[in-house]
């Protein structure tokens, strides 16, 4: 451990001689019309509860053009996003191809006016770098995140204290405008966002079409897996509240998820004496066309939450370990559930009661629509 650490100051002592750039306090970023955003060192939810970030950007200089680097695993949600004009997916483990190095070193030296590393949870050296490494007139980037330092903050000239433990409750999609709020850039919009086209919605209202027999039958979709297993509620949970819904209302059932589910899923469709649909392995914005069809979305604290919140679905979300003050779908109809750090301290009856309530809702909106 000491030895790393010895490693890691001597390979930083470098880095700063060779790639420091002298700091600038100003807060003057003048008329920027070129913006490139590295965060290929987030998780997919973390991406989509920055876009308020992007949506700043495009509300404060309408006319700019914004680039987004991000990585194999976070990119999905952002495809098709409305605010970027451009998407590079950085793979670290591509980079010594020389075809793909050509390309990404041709994105990271066009012309831009400021380059931006927004944080929320971790820091990234790599990111640092590649901002470091591009051809931009301003690069920003955090100085400290939460009273730590960022050992790499030689590589912008903008630097800028993070520190959310005076507020700890306080939303990620708020917290990720305080790197640009400084220098005039900010919404009042923290909404995520998920753009899809008619061709997914064709698909999923396909799906709905092979799934519905009455027009009265309520659509619930569920997404039982999570990548952290502390954010899994029970499958067999899972199964017992889709019996349930089942029992109580007029009601077509479906699951969500990709191959890393299947075992969860497996377990929930053995424990169910009725067919739940499955929407399994699809793009991401099929999956936010289809919850946009849907009365209900039940699901842990994962990526997928963060795509539903992105519609206007009713959607409850089910918390164990993580503060869902941080990291709930904003929204009126948004709810979530959390008893303690154990997200099985939630029982069927907490989430089934919540359901009637959003259900009956529902049918009254229905009933004063017609």
């Amino acid at each position: 451990m000491a030895k790393n650490k010895i490693l890691s100051k001597i390979v930083l002592t470098v880095f700063e001689k060779l790639f420091s750039v002298e700091e600038n306090k100003s807060r003057d970023l003048g008329n920027p019309k070129r913006f490139l955003i590295v965060r290929q060192h987030n998780q997919l939810g973390d991406l989509l509860s920055g876009v308020s970030l992007f949506r700043a950007i495009k509300e404060t200089y309408h006319e700019s053009h914004l680039t987004l680097i991000v990585s194999p695993y976070n990119y999905p949600g952002l495809i098709k996003n409305k605010y970027i004009d451009r998407l590079f997916i950085f793979d670290k483990k591509k980079i010594y191809n020389p075809f793909y190095f050509r390309k990404f070193i041709k994105i990271i030296k066009e012309s831009y006016n400021v380059v931006i590393v927004p944080v929320t949870v971790s820091i990234s050296f790599t990111s640092n770098f590649i901002a470091r490494l591009s051809n931009s007139k301003i690069r920003i980037g955090p100085k400290y995140l939460d009273g730590r330092k960022n050992e790499s903050d030689f590589f912008f000239d903008k630097k800028i204290i993070l520190d959310w433990r005076r507020h700890p409750d306080s939303h990620v999609s708020d917290r990720i405008l305080d790197i640009v709020r400084p220098f005039g850039i900010n919404t009042t919009n923290y909404h995520s966002e998920i753009t899809f086209d008619q061709e997914d919605v064709r698909e999923a209202e396909k799906f709905v079409s092979n799934m519905k027999n009455e027009e009265s039958d309520f659509i619930i979709g569920l997404h039982v897996g999570a990548a952290k297993i502390q954010n899994r509620w029970s499958a067999l949970k899972y199964a017992s509240l889709i019996r349930k819904l089942n029992e109580s209302f007029p009601v077509k059932l479906y699951l969500t998820g990709s191959s890393a589910d299947k075992e969860l899923i497996k377990f929930v469709e053995e424990n169910v004496p009725f067919k739940i649909f499955s929407f399994i392995n699809k793009k991401i914005p099929e999956v936010a066309a289809l919850v946009s069809l849907s009365d209900i979305f039940i699901c842990n604290d994962t990526g997928i939450m963060h795509v539903a919140g992105t519609t206007n679905t009713p959607q409850i979300s089910i918390f164990g370990s993580t503060n869902p003050f941080n990291w709930a779908p904003i929204g009126t109809n948004k709810y979530f559930i959390r008893k303690s750090e154990l997200i099985d301290d939630i029982s069927v009856d907490d989430v089934f009661n919540l359901c009637k309530i959003v259900l009956a809702k529902t049918r009254k909106e229905i009933k004063i629509a017609n």
